[in-house]
């Protein structure tokens, strides 16, 4: 059988399955292609056989000697059956001059000695170190050669062929010689014969090595060529730009895709939009203006719309959100809210529903909590037509909710979800519109990536009458003057969040948790109200608790991150965050916009109950310092990473085909953006080869 990229590991093991195998498939690693990208964590050029005069620290090492003594002593642990481990040093004399190498095993089982004791002479290979000026190699690998004493094989110098030693991850306790036996299996023409994606002039124009040239160098397969770092950086390049233009085939695709829907059709008179836009009991900003009027010229584009909100907390995106609801609805059309948290849900429940109640329309509320009875009565009455309006979670994309006209599915806090969540809700109804919000900020290297296919804006003008929230960072020093503040703002009837990073108390963990704090509180604030939530709790115990704290029932509520997003307390005017640096800082950012929601103003502090590294004050003082949600986004995509930009590990995409960086290598992906829009169209004939590139499971995925 001919072999190619998409061949299984089992074909390529003669149709036969073995542990390892089965380990890695289970990771997604189950083709050629996919060993291809199990990138080694080193590749060092293994030495020809020199004499011990030769032997350099740091460097790998092929030696030949005649043993001279062994020692062993007691180790300090015992192996299986409970056998007494020893410490071996071999005394190793060269066959080839006077000097001496030590070779050492450590808690190692007593079989090393025999093996040793059965060569007269051997061949060892490994990383040369020094102990007390004699030079040693630590748990080498030995082996009987035959060799004659005048050392034509060391002096055979015709030999040309470089061969390497590579290391590799390990991946699901497969380690790093389980792998590389299974790469040794790939036939040596294969390499050669690995197709490229990109053409030739842009090979010329970008200064790029070929496909197959970078997965030999990486993998130590330049049997004639010694690979320098140069040869290293160049074939990581020619990857970073090979990862970067598949995930711009899979934007395209995806956007085609949704494009080539006919779309619902959703139009409003100007004397009815106007009708909508006075709902409001304020004046719409310019951008949020700008952004709806982007909606309704979507809405009649003849297209499905895909457009992303962005805008920091408290900019007034669901009011935008809420004017294209209306819109729909005026079409007697359904709409679909999803949110990542029930709790969010249901602050989006209580403020709309009474909107909802007074124009006419039917808004319901579905949650993980919900009983099934009424469950059953929500999935028949959408399927009816009689919801107009539904407001969920995850809950929204089960298999059981159907629609009868479902014309816009808006997603909350999209950053929470995946891409394929996403598209599973707005897949519920051919030819329905999306519209996406999300308070974190998305730099412009993530919107070339993982928001690619949508259109996107950006609302950064603040509704009039917002006072802000001002930050300051607590450590011990002036950690009873943050006390004496709160103390004040609860003496005005004022409200106030305290946020941890865990539940229960955990032995081996630093970190203040919920309990733990809830008691102090209690302690240091004996005249005041106060209750736990976190997210363990279950539905209606969380919502009342919310419905509580927003009715003034209590003054203190101490919380997990679980109402880092869904709480609207005008009241609540102080937000401390408990071990900040546990937190990332867009985290931090959306906690903060907690409070400042209203005329009256906001005070976050970051509370440290220790002392924090540099490097951690320094991340903090990103929060301390800035207000601009884009500033902190970036700060904390350079901090985090950008995550897996196409779904979970179960979308079939192999999570180890990574090694561009969409910080570190923004220059590259820019780059193969301006080459991939030169053909990125269906009708152009060099568009198709570049899609037929993709394996099948990228394209499936891709399109959901």
């Amino acid at each position: 059988m001919k072999l190619s990229l998409q061949s299984s590991l089992i074909d390529l093991n003669k149709g036969k399955t073995t542990k390892s195998i089965d380990k890695l498939i289970q990771t997604g690693i189950k083709n050629v292609e996919d060993l291809l990208w199990i990138l080694p964590l080193s590749v060092l050029e293994l030495p020809k056989l020199n004499s011990f005069q030769h032997a350099k620290t740091s460097q790998l090492f092929l030696g030949y000697g005649k043993i001279l003594h062994i020692d062993s002593r007691p180790g300090k642990s015992y192996g299986r059956g409970n056998i007494p481990l020893l410490n071996i040093t071999a005394t190793v004399q060269d066959c080839f001059s006077d000097k001496t190498i030590s070779l050492k095993w450590f808690n190692a089982y007593p079989s090393i000695i025999k093996k040793v004791n059965s060569f007269t002479k051997l061949e060892f290979e490994g990383l040369i170190s020094q102990f007390q000026g004699q030079l040693q190699i630590v748990n080498p690998i030995i082996r009987e050669r035959i060799i004659t004493e005048s050392g034509e094989y060391l002096l055979d110098n015709n030999n040309n062929n470089k061969k390497y030693k590579v290391k590799y991850p390990t991946i699901n306790t497969v380690g790093s010689a389980q792998i590389s036996n299974i790469i040794s299996k790939i036939p040596h023409d294969f390499w050669d014969a690995v197709p490229d994606t990109i053409q030739e002039k842009i090979h010329q124009k970008r200064q790029l090595i070929k496909l197959n040239e970078a997965f030999k160098i990486l993998h130590g397969k330049m049997e004639h060529v010694k690979i320098e770092q140069s040869h290293v950086q160049s074939a990581k390049r020619r990857l970073i730009y090979e990862e970067f233009l598949r995930e711009q085939l899979k934007i395209s695709l995806r956007k085609n895709k949704e494009h080539n829907q006919e779309a619902i059709k959703v139009s409003i008179s100007d004397i009815d939009y106007n009708h909508i836009l006075n709902l409001f009991p304020y004046e719409l900003t310019i951008d949020q203006k700008n952004v709806c009027h982007d909606i309704r010229n979507n809405f009649l584009s003849g297209s499905p719309m895909m457009r992303l909100i962005q805008g920091d907390v408290g900019c007034g995106k669901t009011s935008v959100a809420l004017v294209a609801s209306m819109i729909a609805l005026k079409n007697k059309l359904q709409v679909a809210l999803m949110c990542p948290t029930e709790s969010l849900a249901l602050q989006h429940y209580l403020t709309l529903n009474p909107l909802m109640e007074s124009n006419g329309y039917l808004c319901t509320f579905l949650v993980g909590s919900t009983k099934k009875k009424e469950k059953e009565e929500i999935y028949l009455k959408l399927l009816l037509g009689e919801i107009d309006f539904i407001i969920g979670t995850h809950s929204l994309i089960q298999d059981k909710v159907q629609f009868k006209n479902l014309a816009l599915s808006i997603i909350d806090e999209q950053h929470k979800f995946g891409v394929n969540q996403r598209l599973k809700l707005s897949n519920k109804k051919k030819g329905s519109h999306t519209l996406i919000m999300t308070a974190t900020p998305i730099p412009r290297s993530l919107s070339l990536t993982q928001y690619g296919d949508l259109d996107i804006s950006i609302i950064r003008t603040m509704p009039s009458g917002r006072r802000g929230t001002q930050t300051k960072i607590i450590t011990e020093e002036n950690f009873q003057q943050f006390l004496n503040f709160l103390s004040t703002r609860l003496s005005m009837s004022e409200q106030a969040y305290v946020v941890v990073p865990a539940i229960v108390d955990n032995p081996e963990s630093d970190l203040v948790n919920l309990e733990l704090v809830l008691e102090k509180f209690k302690t240091l604030f004996p005249n005041y109200k106060m209750k736990g939530i976190h997210g363990q709790l279950k539905g209606p115990e969380k919502q009342q608790i919310f419905r509580e704290f927003s009715n003034h029932e209590f003054d203190l509520l101490i919380s997990t991150s679980v109402i880092e997003v869904g709480i609207n307390v005008l009241n609540s005017t102080v937000m401390a965050i408990m071990n900040p640096d546990r937190f990332g800082l867009s985290s931090l950012h959306q906690l903060r916009g907690r409070v400042g929601r209203g005329e009256k103003p906001g005070f976050c502090f970051l509370v440290n109950d220790k002392n924090i590294s540099q490097s951690s004050m320094k991340r903090l003082k990103v929060i301390e310092k800035n207000t601009d949600g884009f500033i902190i986004s970036e700060e904390d995509l350079k901090v985090r990473g950008e995550g897996n930009l196409f779904g979970t590990e179960q979308s079939g995409v192999n999570q180890f085909r990574k090694v561009a960086n969409i910080i570190d290598h923004c220059d590259i992906l820019l780059v193969v953006k301006e080459d991939f829009n030169e053909i990125a169209s269906a009708d152009n004939p060099l568009y198709q080869p570049y899609i037929d590139y993709l394996s099948q499971d990228e394209r499936i995925f891709t399109t959901i």
